[in-house]
């Protein structure tokens, strides 16, 4: 059974990183579309970040500021948040699916299979 599980969220002072980490089971990470989301309170979910086969793609929001990565080995992708702002505060899950293409718009409703998310809060 697929199963994704983020961990490394947490509390940071703006300016500060933090590196989420996202553990594939039941599926190999390197034949699908791995998205980043994050939801703020009283907003809808949105894009962050993804990586497919050979490509990353990050929202306006992150740019600079984010990379993200795998590791085959170990079946994970991760997000390394460095310069981080108040405004990226939220739950972020990672999700999969089988598409690449649909890392060009990472849109929520497109990704089939979840992780519970991790909070990330940024604050002094």
């Amino acid at each position: 059974q697929l199963q994704l599980v983020e961990s490394g969220g947490g509390l940071v002072q703006p300016g500060g990183s933090l590196r989420l980490s996202c553990a594939a089971s039941g599926f190999t990470l390197d034949y699908y579309s791995i998205g980043w989301f994050r939801q703020a309170p009283g907003k809808e979910r949105e894009g962050v970040s993804c990586i497919n086969d050979g490509s990353t793609y990050f929202a306006d929001s992150v740019k600079g500021r984010f990379t993200i990565s795998r590791d085959n080995a170990k079946n994970t992708v991760y997000l390394q948040m460095n310069s981080l702002k108040p405004e990226d505060t939220g739950v972020y899950y990672c999700a999969a699916d089988r598409l690449f293409s649909l890392c060009e718009l990472f849109r929520p409703a497109d990704f089939g299979s979840w992780g519970q998310g991790t909070q990330v809060t940024v604050s002094s």
